[in-house]
């Protein structure tokens, strides 16, 4: 199939935009590099040039006039929507230019699909943030608990859902929302507001002392990014008109992931702790099952396994 990725230069994005080519599928990547890098689609530009083909970059920011003409040139069959503004600080500080982004950023590429007659979007939604600050007796949360996030940026995630169920009714335009839980791996940036594994990895790589933000006690549901690509290529021809969650099911604290990482880098050293961030949840972990059902799909990589991956990524290509 002839697929594009917005986002495609980022952590997941790239890692999607790899599984995709190494698929046999023709991928255009659209990013305006605010946080993606080119050096994260090497792999996938050289092999684009093995193959004589298949792969293109566009420079280019999804809240752009140009995105219909490069949808109705490039004639994608199927979208994979990526690109956000993905930090919940910067939305709270900025929840204009996160709803820019998200929001609008998000509505154009419905628009640009529409026109362009793509026959699905898959979209990076936020279940980390989508079902607010839940009753820990609710974890780990199904797609039917109430959707009722805390900060601008869980609710410009859930406004694009909603264009999108819109779109279907509207314009027969097929959507997968995957609601992601926290999601990690190797190209993750150790210098962004996201990711906590990156962030630490980072930091034992380099003798640094690890910050964990509050008491350490927030859990989240962490899971690895080849587990989430797997998603994303599974629904492309699944779960239509579904939000699904992508998680472990799992809970894991901030103190005790800090406790495997540095066992993993063999650090004895003690974490510091700074101030809690504002808008992040107490508690979250989704129930994947319902992803199972329509994509078949279940995480496989265990924590341990996924942490020490990342840390030998930031051995061998220190940032």
């Amino acid at each position: 199939m002839r697929a594009l990725v917005t986002g495609g230069a980022g952590f997941i994005g790239s890692t999607l935009v790899d599984r995709l080519m190494a698929e046999g599928h023709d991928v255009d990547v659209v990013d305006d590099l605010s946080t993606g890098s080119l050096a994260n689609l090497s792999e996938a530009r050289a092999a684009g040039a093995l193959a004589g083909g298949g792969f293109r970059f566009h420079h280019l920011d999804v809240r752009s006039d140009g995105l219909v003409d490069l949808f109705v040139r490039r004639q994608p069959e199927v979208v994979f929507h990526l690109a956000a503004q993905a930090s919940v600080r910067v939305s709270v500080e900025q929840p204009l230019l996160d709803a820019e982004v998200n929001v609008l950023g998000s509505l154009r590429v419905l628009e640009a699909a529409r026109t362009a007659s793509v026959r699905k979007v898959i979209y990076a939604a936020s279940g980390g943030t989508l079902y607010g600050d839940p009753d820990p007796e609710d974890l780990p949360l199904p797609e039917h608990a109430p959707h009722g996030p805390l900060s601008p940026y869980g609710v410009s995630k859930k406004a694009a859902i909603d264009y999108m169920v819109a779109y279907r009714e509207l314009h027969g335009l097929e959507f997968t929302a995957l609601a992601l839980a926290n999601v990690y791996g190797p190209r993750q940036d150790p210098h962004g507001e996201a990711g906590v594994v990156a962030i630490f990895a980072s930091q034992l790589v380099n003798g640094e002392v690890c910050t964990i933000n509050g008491d350490g006690l927030c859990t989240r549901d962490y899971v690895y990014v080849d587990d989430v690509v797997d998603a994303f290529a599974r629904a492309a021809r699944r779960g239509g008109g579904l939000v699904l969650n992508i998680g472990t099911g799992r809970e894991t604290s901030v103190v005790d992931l800090y406790a495997e990482m540095a066992r993993a880098a063999g650090s004895s050293a003690a974490p510091r702790h700074g101030p809690a961030r504002p808008g992040d949840v107490r508690r979250s972990a989704l129930d994947p099952d319902r992803a199972s059902i329509h994509l078949g799909w279940k995480p496989w990589t265990p924590l341990h396994d996924g942490v020490a991956s990342v840390l030998a990524s930031h051995v061998t290509s220190p940032r």
